[in-house]
């Protein structure tokens, strides 16, 4: 089969002319002949292009979280990949997206976070959306002061909503409404953690308004930071004091079958306890899994930790072949540990460490990026024991492509 997209020349180039199959069907091998992703996925802005719609558009994506427009009428804008995008919370608490142009003359709504009171208004010529996406107002389109007219039907114009899901306050797209429903997407996840956080637990998470959230800028391709989170093998070399406490041999690989998500997890994780102040637990955990935490890359572009007392979401924007916004969003079990002032510095403490954490991580990830540029690398090579989270990772993205 020939795969054709369109690129910025309006040249219709098939996939064999951005990447070279052969190497990638070498990733679809067992783990001890495989190599990894080409260069290519890591370089060529083509392909980019390319994957934009195989992965981003096709997938459940991750464009924010809900606690980031909390009242009725928080709106703001994210551009996927060059696609303008609004999040927005209606009077009914509900969130939607839609894309961020209006069906007039393509103007673009909104270009800042606000909070708006009853529509979403056009800055052009004022045609007015409600927060169902539904044209409500057309001012002067009759002439001046005729604000109708009856050749135009309103009911044709409406903003075009995106297919979305909200899953623990992450806000999931679907692009091109064309992926299994959400529900059946995320059940083997769910199920792997029913025995840490069932569904009445997820419902006690909390943000945390005061240190929970930071944001880094790396300057290589949003896959880099999936393929390290997913394995604990650069645990000593890349974070050292966490490997005292935490070692490669405490750690285990997880695979998520069928393949939306891997990682691994930890049988030590320690509490964050100060005197006799300590975050509560989520209540349904399993009494013989007290220090486990686990890393999930949910793929494409969102990375979950869970542990006994706080969870986070570390999810991906990928703004060019070379650049990446990471955001971590930190949450608690109840109101009292997210935000009460009893457990601040606690909440201060847990931030400081988990952003010291990604920040040594900006080194590795960098480092692969600005090695991909060598024409001898092949793709690379997997250890059969430590990278078979990652492995599995090459795998999802190869399949997807073709």
């Amino acid at each position: 089969m020939i795969i054709f997209f369109v690129d910025q020349n309006l040249k219709k180039l098939p996939l064999s002319e951005i990447l070279d199959i052969e190497k990638l069907n070498n990733v679809d091998k067992p783990i001890e002949s495989a190599k990894g992703l080409p260069n290519d996925c890591y370089t060529n802005a083509n392909y980019l292009a390319y994957e934009k719609e195989k992965i981003f558009f096709n997938k459940w994506t991750v464009v924010g979280v809900g606690s980031s427009i909390p009242k009725a009428g928080d709106a703001k804008p994210y551009n996927l990949l060059g696609i303008p995008l609004i999040l927005i919370r209606d009077k009914e608490m509900k969130i939607r997206v839609f894309h961020n142009v209006c069906s007039h003359r393509g103007f673009k709504l909104l270009d800042k976070a606000c909070n708006l009171k009853n529509v979403i208004r056009c800055p052009y010529h004022s045609w007015s959306y409600d927060f169902k996406g539904n044209l409500v107002a057309t001012p002067h389109i009759g002439g001046l002061n005729n604000h109708q007219h009856k050749k135009f039907d309103k009911t044709k114009s409406h903003l075009k909503e995106v297919r979305t899901k909200i899953w623990m306050d992450i806000i999931f797209v679907n692009i091109n409404s064309n992926e299994v429903d959400f529900e059946e997407y995320i059940k083997p996840l769910e199920r792997r953690w029913s025995s840490f956080i069932n569904k009445e637990d997820q419902k006690l998470i909390v943000h945390s308004n005061d240190y929970g959230y930071f944001s880094l800028d790396v300057k290589c391709n949003w896959k880099f930071a999936i393929e390290n989170y997913c394995e604990s093998y650069h645990l000593p070399t890349i974070h050292p004091e966490l490997n005292k406490v935490s070692s490669i041999n405490d750690h285990y690989h997880i695979q998520g079958l069928p393949n939306r998500f891997a990682g691994q997890g930890s049988k030590k994780y320690e509490q964050l306890i100060k005197g006799n102040k300590k975050f509560k637990s989520f209540p349904n955990w399993e009494k013989d899994k007290l220090k486990n935490s686990e890393y999930i890359a949910l793929f494409p572009n969102v990375m979950i930790g869970l542990h006994i007392d706080h969870l986070y979401v570390f999810w991906l924007e990928p703004l060019a072949m070379n650049k990446t916004k990471e955001h971590m969003q930190i949450y608690y079990v109840g109101n009292e540990s997210a935000n009460g002032e009893y457990l601040k510095e606690l909440r201060k403490e847990n931030s400081r460490f988990w952003k010291d954490v990604m920040l040594e991580d900006i080194s590795a990830v960098e480092g692969m990026q600005d090695g991909r540029n060598s024409p001898v690398y092949n793709g690379g090579n997997f250890s059969p024991i430590m990278d078979q989270p990652t492995h599995q990772f090459h795998k999802w993205v190869a399949s997807n492509l073709v």
